[in-house]
């Protein structure tokens, strides 16, 4: 029972711990690097925080043009240029003086005011460009211009100033200084022409401030006024000797504790990643190339241009050394065993082919994997096919477009079929990974439920089903229908060209099966009864020939029975031959897979009971 309150104790405790640390932790995200437009990456000083530490310069990167703000008294300033290294406690920016710009505009000399750069014990600032110095003197003094001094009348004062830099006349002690910015080269001695609004300033972070925050920590005032620096590390410290007591506590119940999810999750994670890591030994050399985290998020500038996410991660724009632009998906911590990233490794690293997506590179270190593949500037075929999709307008690919989408699509699954070393079944063929290129032309992407089996096996063990509901054959959910084998891919197939001909899903399954109209059996009638196919945009002959060859080879391809599908090799061949050659198929019986909720419909695994 001691025991047990011990650890109550030092549980409680270390949550306060953890608590304090994370709000360091949070303080100190001010400090990292962002983006800022055409300044490009830069950090410390600089913040794009609204209100930092005083150790900090707010900059706005959002507005056009950036600006920055230095003190209070005055600013905001313009930001011209950045001279950012990281490397160095010294920063070179140019700026420009808004209001000082304003009254040289409109020559309002009365406005003029002493120009002062705001200092602290951790930020201090040096003006690198020429200054001019004006001497503001009140005019009932009746002091006459000195040697090569001019004046300006300002209302009730004169401005004293030299261009030729003497600045240290005999005037009355009554007249004050005004140092403003000065041009480096001015066509006449005007006040106004030599006049600046523009300087060059030289930012200098303290060295006790500069390793501060080299340290994780917090340039801060103490109440007296005094430097100070908090840094993570006490903090981490102390909770680093409470997580050792607590750990001797924790070894003395570490049998009762094995049954803890989170612990069970640490375990978890461990053996994926032995299991990723056995794969990769075993399969070296690869031909691709394994890529480091840090080399992901330099390649993607931080993440910061999404193309978009699903149930397996999301998909960032990045660019390679060489300039390449590519697409890297960043994979979410994997359910199994990181099945899915050895099959996608090890899957499309063995092909090469126009009609199959090129995967440049991989990630896998630690917990986080990453995949980066030539880039697809059209994305993905549902984009296009489905009607009432904002980015599609009636099939706005056009028919010949289809028909050749469709002819690609074929000749890469014949190739993953027959064409490799090994038989490579993709099984989960769908609109969703079929990526199209500049031209339109479509390459098979995602195998992370690929199996990888020998050419001479056709039919294949499995113990769970998986794919995509609306596309998965009858006999990966069922082995009464038949065995598992290549043609599985040619039902996907099939169920898919169906919906790029309908323009629309085959299966809703957000609706009743019993009270859908199921799009297979309506096509097979009207063609059946040599019937007009009633589809948008078909009045060409040649268009009309090459749907109805879709139409006859898809319903070839969704015929229960998987001995009656043809190869993709023979869809090749249909496709590209004579419309009269082509018998029609019996009618497709309607098979309605397990029902599921629109959220379970994606990409998975299922196990059979």
């Amino acid at each position: 029972m001691a025991c047990v309150s011990l650890f109550v104790f030092f549980l409680l405790s270390h949550l306060f711990l953890l608590h304090s640390a994370e709000g360091v932790n949070k303080t100190l995200q001010t400090c990292s690097p962002f983006q800022c437009g055409k300044f490009g990456t830069i950090g410390f000083p600089f913040t794009n925080i609204s209100q930092p530490f005083s150790f900090l310069l707010p900059i706005k990167c959002d507005k056009i043009p950036p600006t920055i703000q230095l003190g209070l008294s005055r600013g905001p300033y313009e930001v011209i240029n950045i001279s950012y290294s990281y490397t160095s406690t010294k920063q070179s920016t140019r700026i420009k003086d808004l209001l000082l710009s304003n009254d040289l505009r409109y020559q309002k000399c009365e406005s003029l005011t002493n120009f002062t750069i705001p200092n602290s014990p951790f930020i201090s600032f040096k003006l690198t460009t020429p200054s001019l110095t004006l001497f503001k003197c009140n005019r009932n003094l009746g002091i006459t211009s000195p040697r090569n001094f001019t004046y300006t009348s300002c209302g009730d004062y004169n401005l004293y100033y030299s261009h030729l830099n003497d600045n240290s006349p005999s005037l009355p002690s009554e007249c004050s200084i005004i140092q403003l910015p000065k041009k480096e080269r001015s066509d006449n001695d005007t006040l106004f022409s030599l006049l600046s609004a523009e300087f060059d300033l030289e930012v200098h972070v303290s060295d006790a401030c500069s390793r501060c925050y080299g340290g994780a920590g917090l340039c801060v005032l103490d109440k007296n006024g005094k430097f100070q620096c908090v840094i993570a590390e006490k903090v981490t410290i102390t909770l680093s000797t409470g997580i050792g007591a607590l750990m001797v506590i924790v070894c003395c119940f570490w049998r009762n504790f094995s049954s803890i999810k989170i612990i069970n999750f640490w375990k978890k994670k461990t053996v994926t990643h032995k299991s990723v890591e056995a794969f990769l030994r075993n399969h070296e050399p690869l031909v691709i190339r394994r890529y480091k985290y840090s080399d992901i998020k330099s390649m993607t500038k931080s993440f910061n241009n999404k193309l978009g996410q699903g149930g397996y991660g999301c998909v960032y724009k990045g660019q390679l050394q060489d300039g390449c632009f590519v697409a890297v998906k960043v994979l979410k911590e994997s359910k199994g065993n990181g099945e899915e990233f050895i099959n996608e490794v090890a899957s499309i690293s063995r092909t090469s082919h126009v009609n199959i997506v090129t995967l440049k590179g991989f990630c896998s270190e630690g917990s986080k994997r990453a995949l980066i593949y030539e880039l697809m500037p059209n994305g993905s075929l549902e984009k296009f096919i489905y009607k009432g999709n904002p980015s599609n307008s009636d099939h706005q690919l056009g028919w010949e477009t289809l028909y050749n989408i469709a002819i690609g699509i074929a000749r890469g699954l014949e190739y993953l079929h027959r064409g490799c070393n090994a038989q490579i079944l993709h099984f989960d063929i769908k609109p969703h990974n079929i990526l199209l290129d500049e031209n339109f032309c479509p390459k098979i992407s995602d195998f992370g439920l690929a199996k990888i089996c020998p050419r001479e096996k056709s039919i294949i063990s499995m113990v769970g089903a998986r794919g995509t509901t609306g596309y998965i054959a009858p006999e990966v959910f069922s082995r009464t229908f038949g065995g598992i084998s290549h043609k599985s891919d040619v039902y996907s197939y099939g169920m898919m060209v169906l919906e790029m001909v309908g323009g629309r899903k085959n299966i809703d399954v957000t609706i009743d099966f019993s009270s859908q109209l199921y799009f297979p059996h309506w096509i097979y009638k009207h063609l059946e009864l040599n019937e007009e196919l009633g589809l948008l945009c078909l009045s060409k002959e040649e268009d009309e020939n090459n749907v109805r060859k879709m139409i006859i080879v898809s319903l070839w391809c969704i015929q229960t029975d998987p001995s009656n599908r043809p190869s993709m090799s023979r869809v090749v061949e249909m496709l590209e031959g004579s419309l009269n050659s082509l018998q029609i198929p019996p009618k497709p019986f309607l098979f309605s897979p397990p029902r599921r909720s629109p959220q379970d419909s994606s990409t998975k695994m299922v196990s059979i009971q």
